[in-house]
C-alpha cells in the first residue's frame, strides 16, 4: 500500500502567524484584502506564480514603518508540509529563475520563501512607489509524534540589489517585526550588499531576457502588424520613453490610457507623443536635440496609421501592452545594462542601415566594452569619446567605471561625490553618430542611464572638429584622454581613418580600438603608419569570434598610448585571445543563453587580459602561453599577433605522441573502410 502524503497544516500555521502579529500590535491584511491600490494593481498586473494571468494573493500582507518614516511592504507566504519551505539554487540563493532569466514557476508555486519573493518582485517591477520589499516564507509541519516545527525565511528584495533576494537573518518567530526591533532590522538591511558574482549573474539574466523578449516583439511587429523596418527602432524607442517615466515628475504611461480611438487630437499616437514630450522636457536637453527627437518620433506616432483601431485595438496599444508587461519591468538603471544595444542587435535584421552589409553594423558586446575601458584605465577624471557611437555601449561601460571610481574615492564626502557624478554625465562623455536610427538608440540608452546624453552628437565624425556643442563649455575643445571605438570596417583603412582623426586631436591618454584585424597588417594604411608618428602601440589582442553569425570578420583590439611617438625598440604585447572562454552559436530560434555560454572561465580570462596589458600580476594563468613581447616597425603593417608568433623548433614529446596517435587512427580507419589487410610498417 502506497504511503499517504502528510496532511498540510497550512491553515493552522497561517492562523498562528496572524495571531502573533496581532499580539505584536501589527495590522495585517488577509489574502483577499487590499493593502493599497498601487500594490493591489501591481499584484494583479504581474504574472502569477505559475506564469499565467491569474492574480497574486499573498497569504498575509503588512507595512513596516521605521522611526524615520521609511515604509516597506512585507509579503508573507505560508505553507504547511515538510519540505515546502525553500528551494535554493546551486549558489545558495533563492531559486527564482534559471541562468537565462526564465522564471522557475514550479519553485515559486511550491515553496514558501520562493513564493514570497515572487510577490516582492511583482510589487517592485509593477509599481512606481515601491523599490524594496521584505519577503517572508513560513512553513510548518508536525512529525509522527505530534511535535511541531515552524520555519521562517526572511529575505530583502530591492531595486538597488537588482531584485536578488538577500537573507536578512535567522529567525524563529515574527518578533523581529515589532516596533521595538524595527531599527535593528533596518540596520541589517542596510548592510546587505551584492557580491560581484551576484551582480554579473543578474546582469546576464536580464540581458538574455531583454534580448529574447525583444525578438518575440520584433516577430509580432513583422507578422501581426506588418510594421515597416523603417519605423521599428523609432517605435520602440518612443514607447520606452513613454513607459519609463521619471519618478515624482512624469508618470509612466499606463496601458489603460490608450483608448484606441481615431480622434486626431486624442488618438493613441498623440497620447504617447505627449508623454514622450513630458519625459524629454525633464531631461534638461538642448532645444534642438529635443526637437529633433520629437520630429523623428512624430513620423511613427502621428504620420502613420498605427494609431487606428484594428478589431477594436490600435497596433500601438497592442505593442505597448507587450512592452509594458515583458520588457519595461526588466529595466533597471542601477545595473547599467546596454538596454538599447540589445534592442538594436535584435532589430538589426529589420533595420535599413546604409551600406549595412559592408559596414558590419554590429554592436560590441558589453563584456568587451568593459574590458577595453579597463585597459584604458578609465577613472572618475577621464574624458571619454567614441567616434562611431552605435548604441553608446562604450560610453555606458566607461560611465559605469567612472561613477564607481567616484563613489569609492569620494565616499567620505557625499556632496562632492554627487557633484562629480553629475559632472561625469554632463561633461566627461562624448559620442558621435551619423545614422539617425542608431543615434536615436544612443540618446535613449544614455537617457535610460539617468541622463548621460548631453554630448551625444548627430554628426559625421570625419568633419567633427572636437568641440563641445552645448553648455558652459560650448565652443571649447573636448579634453579627451580616452578613446574607445568599434568603427565601420568599410570606411577607409578598415575604419582606421576614424582612429587617426581622433588621436590627432588628443594630447595624451589611451585608446582601445576593436577593428578588423587585417587593418594592422597593411589594410589600414596609410593611417596606421601616420598614427605611429604621434601614438605608441602598446598591445595587440587577437579576439575570438565575437560576432558569430552577424559579421564574418576576424577582429583585434589595438591599444595605444596617445601623445608619445612609437619607439621602434619598444616591446609590444601580442596576446592570442582566440579562446576567451565563451562558446558561441548562431541558432536563430535558440535563446540568448544558449547562443552565448561561459564554458571555460570567461570572466577570469577577460580579467587576465586586462592585467597583462596593465602590467599587473594576473590572478590566473590561462594565457601564460598566449602572450609574446616583440617590436614593430614604423611602417604600420606588422601589428597582428600572427606576425609575432614564436615557433619552437624543438619537437616536444607530446607532439610526437599526437603524431603517432593520428597515424594509428588513420590506419585503423583505413582497415575498417576497406576491409583489407594493411601492414603497419
Amino acid at each position: 500500500m502506497a504511503k499517504k502524503s502528510p496532511k498540510s497544516i497550512e491553515e493552522q500555521i497561517e492562523t498562528l502567524a496572524k495571531a502573533e502579529l496581532h499580539r505584536l500590535g501589527i495590522h495585517a491584511y488577509a489574502k483577499t484584502e487590499e493593502i493599497n491600490p498601487e500594490i493591489s494593481n501591481a499584484l494583479t498586473t504581474a504574472p502569477s506564480k505559475s506564469g499565467g494571468r491569474g492574480n497574486n494573493f499573498p497569504d498575509i500582507k503588512l507595512f513596516l514603518t521605521s522611526s524615520t518614516g521609511r515604509k516597506i511592504p512585507v509579503m508573507i507566504e505560508v505553507k504547511g508540509t515538510q519540505g515546502d519551505f525553500i528551494k535554493l539554487d546551486e549558489f545558495g540563493g533563492v531559486a527564482m529563475s534559471d541562468s537565462s532569466g526564465k522564471a522557475l514557476h514550479q519553485y515559486r508555486t511550491k515553496y514558501a520563501v520562493n513564493g514570497a519573493v515572487h510577490y516582492a518582485e511583482a510589487i517592485i517591477r509593477h509599481s512606481q512607489s515601491y523599490e524594496e520589499v521584505i519577503a517572508i516564507g513560513i512553513n510548518g509541519y508536525d512529525d509522527e509524534a505530534g511535535n511541531r516545527t515552524v520555519e521562517y525565511g526572511v529575505y530583502y528584495v530591492s531595486k538597488n540589489n537588482l531584485l536578488i533576494p538577500k537573507k536578512i537573518g535567522n529567525y524563529t518567530s515574527l518578533s523581529f517585526l515589532s516596533s521595538s526591533n524595527i531599527d535593528e532590522l533596518i540596520d541589517r538591511i542596510e548592510n546587505l550588499e551584492l557580491s560581484d558574482e551576484e551582480q554579473e549573474q543578474r546582469t546576464k539574466q536580464w540581458e538574455f531576457q531583454i534580448e529574447d523578449k525583444l525578438k518575440e516583439l520584433n516577430q509580432e511587429m513583422h507578422d501581426v502588424h506588418q510594421i515597416s523596418e523603417d519605423y521599428r527602432v523609432k517605435l520602440i524607442s518612443g514607447l520606452i520613453m513613454a513607459g519609463i517615466g521619471i519618478k515624482n515628475q512624469v508618470a509612466p504611461l499606463a496601458v489603460s490610457e490608450l483608448r484606441s480611438i481615431s480622434d486626431q487630437f486624442s488618438h493613441d499616437g498623440q497620447i504617447i507623443l505627449n508623454r514622450i514630450k513630458s519625459y524629454l522636457s525633464k531631461k534638461n536637453l538642448p532645444d534642438e536635440k529635443r526637437e529633433m527627437i520629437v520630429n523623428e518620433l512624430s513620423k511613427v506616432f502621428i504620420h502613420t496609421k498605427l494609431y487606428e483601431p484594428v478589431n477594436g485595438e490600435s497596433p500601438l496599444k497592442s505593442i505597448y501592452a507587450f512592452l509594458d508587461k515583458n520588457i519595461l519591468p526588466l529595466f533597471n538603471e542601477k545595473i547599467h545594462v546596454d538596454f538599447t544595444g540589445k534592442l538594436f542587435n535584435t532589430l538589426n535584421a529589420w533595420v535599413k542601415v546604409p551600406d549595412g552589409n559592408q559596414n558590419d553594423v554590429v554592436l560590441t558586446p558589453r563584456y568587451v566594452c568593459e574590458m577595453m575601458a579597463s585597459i584604458c584605465k578609465v577613472n572618475m577624471d577621464s574624458f571619454v569619446w567614441d567616434y562611431a557611437l552605435g548604441s553608446a555601449g562604450f560610453l555606458i561601460a566607461a560611465m559605469k567605471q567612472m561613477i564607481s571610481d567616484a563613489q569609492e574615492k569620494l565616499k567620505g564626502d557625499p556632496s562632492a561625490r554627487d557633484l562629480k557624478i553629475q559632472k561625469i554625465k554632463a561633461e566627461q562623455l562624448l559620442g558621435i553618430e551619423k545614422l539617425p536610427d542608431i543615434y536615436m538608440l544612443a540618446v535613449l540608452n544614455m537617457l535610460l542611464m539617468n541622463d548621460g546624453s548631453a554630448n551625444i552628437l548627430y554628426k559625421d565624425s570625419l568633419t567633427y572638429e572636437g568641440q563641445y556643442e552645448q553648455g558652459s563649455h560650448k565652443g571649447e575643445d573636448f579634453p579627451a584622454n580616452v578613446f574607445l571605438l568599434n568603427p565601420p570596417y568599410s570606411a577607409e583603412g578598415k575604419g582606421m581613418i576614424f582612429v587617426e582623426k581622433a588621436l590627432s586631436k588628443m594630447k595624451s591618454g589611451r585608446a582601445a580600438v576593436l577593428i578588423q584585424e587585417n587593418a594592422g597588417s597593411g589594410n589600414g594604411l596609410p593611417f596606421t603608419k601616420r598614427i605611429l608618428e604621434h601614438s605608441s602601440l602598446i598591445a595587440s589582442i587577437h579576439m575570438s569570434d565575437l560576432f558569430k553569425g552577424k559579421a564574418s570578420v576576424q577582429t583585434a583590439v589595438y591599444v595605444f598610448e596617445v601623445g608619445t611617438p612609437h619607439d621602434p625598440l619598444r616591446l609590444v604585447k601580442f596576446i592570442d585571445f582566440s579562446n576567451d572562454g565563451y562558446t558561441r552559436q548562431n541558432r536563430k530560434k535558440a535563446n540568448s543563453a544558449t547562443n552565448l555560454r561561459d564554458t571555460d572561465n570567461a570572466i577570469e580570462r577577460y580579467a587576465e587580459v586586462v592585467d597583462l596589458v596593465l602590467d599587473r600580476k594576473p590572478k590566473t594563468e590561462y594565457l601564460k602561453d598566449c602572450i609574446n613581447l616583440d617590436t614593430i616597425t614604423l611602417n604600420g603593417n606588422d601589428w597582428t599577433v600572427d606576425k609575432h608568433k614564436k615557433i619552437d623548433p624543438i619537437p616536444q614529446e607530446a607532439d610526437f605522441r599526437k603524431t603517432v596517435a593520428d597515424y594509428l587512427s588513420w590506419k585503423v580507419s583505413t582497415i575498417l573502410q576497406n576491409r583489407e589487410g594493411v601492414n603497419f610498417q
